[in-house]
């Protein structure tokens, strides 16, 4: 049986005692075009981390090993091993410490370069990125955190040299929002990118689907089966809030109330409503629970993300027989259709970065995961003949696409790249797990 997918924007904050500063002005663009760079790696050389006397050797490890790790998982790395360096321990860090040869040599084209110390129970750590071709520093930042943040430092550094490199923003203090049925009822989970660090955060013993993240990352909308009264199942929208660890109810409209993706600027909630009788896609106010309506139609329209602009939406629609993707202008104009293939399109997601428009379409027996542009031109399969692929979210850097699948005879969540290759699983033991949200990264 087919079911529909929901989809949403996601963004998550991370409040940690973390204060970055120094970083140098370097006029120059993105030294790696993300889209080739695929084709050949980049050689990254990334010495151990010089560290004070005194200094716990579990800190820069797991600093070492976090920025490692994280720069691997975007497929556009490859990092030479220690036994080919040959510059010598006495080197520094800044630049004219050390010979830039040492590196060209061995065939690295950028090096990392760091030290680390401890001060009154405070952890700094000074971080060095040089392009050793053009022998220049290209980017230099200082970092002080909690000892306990060795992790966070990691990640945030590793985000800066993504973010220098490709121009675009690092994945690695983004979360994953989900439902899973681990125990036996379904409730929403989050998880870091990589499918580490995971939490349940809703303990309802129903049927608890589709979250949504707000901008700020502070709150999660999501969809919840319950009884109203005369015993009456209906489907709410509530809102779990991370600051206060408290549930909100946001919409207990009779019928459906659910789908819900947070407009770029928080003010407004996209979501199905069915309590004037058809389902159709309105407008929410969180504040005051006022909504308006924003598609009309015979047909069920459901699934709606916004575009990156907040000018319009993408939802699906099955208006005109067959369960499509449309785009709409956020006051309900200017409809237009986007697909024509295939039996079943669902769950569009709309990127951030690179325009694009991924959703989930029923082919050949099997949902798939499929690319296009914004006006429905140039769509790409990127998954096939590996049961179903559903739920696709794109990642704040355009570079990922999150997704659920039951190739293993269980649903779990799993990342590819962009263009469906490095596929990776993020989930274990959680259940059947669907509907994946990724987060933005957290303000600066």
């Amino acid at each position: 049986m087919i079911t529909t997918m929901r989809k949403l924007l996601i963004i998550m904050s991370i409040a940690l005692p973390l204060l970055l500063e120094g970083m140098c002005a370097f006029a120059e663009g993105p030294y790696i075009p993300v889209g080739s760079a695929r084709m050949k790696k980049t050689i990254l050389a990334f010495p151990e981390i010089k560290s004070q006397p005194g200094t716990a050797s579990s800190l820069t490890k797991t600093v070492h090993e976090t920025v490692t790790n994280d720069l691997a998982f975007m497929d556009l790395f490859k990092f030479l091993g220690p036994s080919a360096f040959i510059e010598p321990a006495s080197a520094g860090i800044s630049q004219g410490t050390f010979k830039m040869s040492d590196w060209t040599s061995i065939g690295a084209e950028f090096v990392i370069k760091t030290s680390l110390g401890i001060s009154n129970g405070s952890l700094f750590v000074d971080a060095n990125l040089y392009d050793v071709n053009g022998a220049k520093q290209i980017l230099e930042k200082k970092y002080i955190a909690s000892i306990h943040d060795a992790k966070t430092v990691g990640h945030t550094l590793a985000n800066n040299i993504v973010e220098r490199l490709t121009g675009l923003p690092g994945i690695f203090l983004t979360k994953i929002a989900m439902s899973c049925d681990r125990t036996g009822k379904k409730e929403i989970y989050i998880m870091d990118f990589d499918g580490s660090d995971v939490k349940q955060i809703t303990n309802h013993r129903s049927i608890a689907f589709a979250p949504a993240w707000s901008p700020d990352g502070t709150r999660i909308a999501y969809s919840l089966f319950t009884k109203h009264r005369n015993n009456i199942k209906n489907i709410d929208l509530f809102e779990f809030n991370f600051t206060t660890s408290s549930v909100k109810l946001l919409s207990d409209r009779r019928g459906i109330n659910s789908g819900a993706a947070y407009s770029p600027d928080g003010r407004y909630i996209a979501l199905t409503m069915s309590f004037l009788g058809n389902p159709e896609i309105f407008s929410l106010d969180p504040a005051t629970r006022e909504v308006s309506r924003l598609t009309k139609s015979f047909g069920v329209d459901v699934d709606p993300t916004w575009r990156p602009d907040g000018k319009a939406i993408a939802f699906v629609s099955n208006r005109t027989g067959r369960p499509m993707v449309y785009t709409a202008n956020i006051d309900g104009s200017n409809i237009q259709r986007l697909t024509y293939a295939g039996d079943y399109n669902a769950t569009p997601s709309w990127s951030l970065q690179n325009n694009k428009i991924a959703f989930a379409g029923w082919i050949e027996k099997t949902f798939d995961i499929f690319l296009m542009n914004p006006g429905g031109t140039n769509i790409e399969r990127l998954t096939k003949h590996q049961e179903n692929n559903e739920d696709p979210h794109l990642s704040p850097d355009g570079n990922f696409v999150v997704f659920s699948s039951n190739r293993t005879r269980q649903k779990n969540i799993y990342v590819m790249n962009i263009d469906g290759t490095f596929v990776k699983r993020l989930t274990y033991g959680l259940g059947n797990c669907v509907s994946p949200k990724w987060s933005n990264p957290p303000p600066k």
